[in-house]
């Protein structure tokens, strides 16, 4: 088994980091932009996402940390679209969750057969953020359609 590069390592891990963060803060605030009848499910929801992309960060930190490097103080990229329908939110959620996936799928390419510990967290993080893209991408459609959103 190959030695895994340990600076490249930690800088995807503190880029992983960094857009959880912005996860965070993301959802908090789309939580508070949610109107309309179906209000208290999709807050709950959004709530959810945001505890889970801080734990997330964690993680993150905690294996920077243990490759002997310095956690980012830094958050990922916020964009403040002023489109608060819940369906611009869902679209904004998927893109956000779709760059944080790639970031997983970047720390995969580069631990696999070399670092067991940081392949499997990458492994499993990719399946966490697939299994929430296919939640989004079902909240994206209506009622009765099968097919994936944006096919």
């Amino acid at each position: 088994m190959s030695q895994i590069d340990r600076q490249e390592a930690i800088a995807i891990l503190n880029n992983i980091m960094e857009l959880e963060l912005s996860g965070v803060v993301r959802y908090t605030h789309y939580s508070l932009m949610v109107y309309g009848y179906n209000r208290i499910p999709i807050v709950d929801w959004m709530k959810k996402n945001a505890d889970e992309s801080l734990l997330h960060a964690a993680r993150a930190g905690e294996l920077v940390t243990l490759l002997g490097g310095h956690p980012s103080l830094g958050i990922g990229p916020l964009l403040e679209t002023h489109r608060h329908d819940i369906g611009d939110i869902l679209r904004e959620s998927l893109e956000h969750e779709t760059v944080a996936r790639e970031a997983y799928y970047s720390l995969l390419r580069l631990a696999e057969g070399k670092h067991i510990l940081l392949e499997e967290y990458a492994r499993e993080l990719i399946v966490e953020e697939e299994l929430h893209t296919d939640e989004v991408n079902k909240m994206l459609r209506k009622p009765g359609d099968t097919e994936a959103f944006g096919s």
